[in-house]
């Protein structure tokens, strides 16, 4: 990761999009607690208010709400 992500951002999450409440330079993944940068936020689940650090970790997490 960079290491100009020096600030966590607040973020609402709604379907396609996302609204910053506090600015900042990066997101935690709500599993993995790893750095996202927000110009690479992808992943998120809008009813459980949850980031994703990539399409893995979104898949096991629909795996794990779903009991798949």
């Amino acid at each position: 990761m960079s290491s100009d992500l020096e600030k966590c951002a607040i973020i609402e999450l709604h379907h396609g999009q996302f609204k910053i409440i506090e600015p900042g330079d990066y997101v935690l993944c709500s599993i993995t607690k790893q750095k996202i940068p927000l110009e690479n936020l992808k992943y998120w689940n809008v009813d459980l208010q949850e980031i994703y650090f990539g399409p893995e970790v979104a898949l096991k997490r629909y795996k794990e709400i779903n009991e798949i």
